[in-house]
């Protein structure tokens, strides 16, 4: 267990703060319909697409936090948000041994639409109001689609980064 969770930190937190800067200054500036994309919610959905439920949920957390400790949400809400959301890409890995680029895209995009949905109903939660609005019919589409786009760039430093081994066919012998 130590090893699961001690061994991709070291790769996991160099590599969130790059997706941390780059989603801040580039894609911060950049707005698509006043909604701007999330790279490190993209990064989460990649690797729960490409490394399963508990790799995703551990890199949601982790990059959570740090996007949390960065910026004026309470301390824990992107966490839960983007660990639900790499989870429930993760989930949907499940269904296929090592899934094609299309259909980790897809699972991707459900996840970021899990996590960026999550992320107003928590902050209702904590007390803040005004979050959960008729914007989300807009953002959370935005946010998932370009989560989705990513996912083929963001997969294989996904898996990288969480020491996923691609998973090898072994031919049928009689």
């Amino acid at each position: 267990m130590r090893d699961f969770v001690f061994a991709p930190l070291i790769r996991l937190l160099p590599v969130g703060l790059v997706a941390l800067s780059v989603q801040r200054v580039i894609f911060g500036s950049h707005p698509i319909h006043d909604v701007h994309i999330q790279l490190v919610l993209a990064l989460v959905v990649a690797v729960g697409a490409g490394g399963g439920m508990d790799r995703g949920a551990i890199a949601g957390f982790v990059l959570g936090m740090l996007s949390d400790a960065s910026g004026d949400t309470p301390l824990g809400v992107l966490a839960l948000a983007y660990g639900m959301g790499g989870m429930t890409a993760g989930y949907l890995h499940r269904f296929t041994t090592d899934p094609q680029w299309w259909l980790a895209a897809l699972f991707a995009t459900m996840g970021a639409a899990v996590g960026e949905t999550a992320i107003p109903v928590v902050k209702t939660l904590t007390g803040e109001r005004g979050w959960i609005t008729t914007d989300l019919l807009v953002t959370v589409p935005i946010v998932a689609v370009s989560a989705g786009l990513l996912c083929p760039l963001m997969m294989p430093v996904g898996r990288w980064m969480m020491g996923v081994k691609r998973k090898k066919w072994k031919a049928m012998t009689e």
